[in-house]
């Protein structure tokens, strides 16, 4: 049974955070899919992710591809999951099913905090997790560093 861990970005970017993410998830031997709300900004993140330093390369792949099930990385709207990740990452407040937290070995809320509908957001989310009995934890950057804040067994 997996959890949810919840990043509350307010000091770097999603563009900043889902890299790091990402390498994290790789190096446990996961893979990831990477669901977001719009084909653009899966596009644009796309983009991002070619644009990183060569020595962080994260092989990916953006969904509606022939190799879909064999990227490490996927990125994706579809609520489907081609490439058997065992961690999502949700972005800009995709859905996430308790069913999938539970399934998953981990799945990661990136959220703006800057952005008070991104934050409502995710505290729906947040209640809906674990009134569902799923694990969660709430991670912020507010004071510089990584720290969690609440967690939810």
């Amino acid at each position: 049974m997996g959890a949810a861990y919840f990043y509350h970005l307010t000091r770097a970017p999603l563009e900043a955070t889902l890299p790091m993410l990402l390498g994290k998830a790789r190096q446990a031997g996961w893979r990831v899919a990477v669901r977001g709300t719009s084909k653009d900004r899966m596009t644009w993140l796309d983009d991002k992710l070619w644009l990183g330093p060569e020595e962080q390369f994260l092989p990916h792949g953006l969904a509606g591809g022939e190799f879909d099930a064999d990227q490490p990385v996927l990125l994706t709207t579809a609520p489907e999951n081609p490439n058997n990740a065992q961690c999502l990452m949700t972005i800009d407040g995709a859905g996430v099913a308790p069913e999938e937290v539970n399934s998953a070995e981990r799945v990661c809320i990136l959220f703006d905090g800057n952005d008070p509908s991104a934050v409502e957001t995710a505290r729906g989310q947040w209640r809906e997790l674990t009134q569902a009995g799923c694990a969660a934890q709430y991670w912020s950057q507010e004071s510089g560093n990584w720290a969690k804040m609440a967690e939810s067994n």
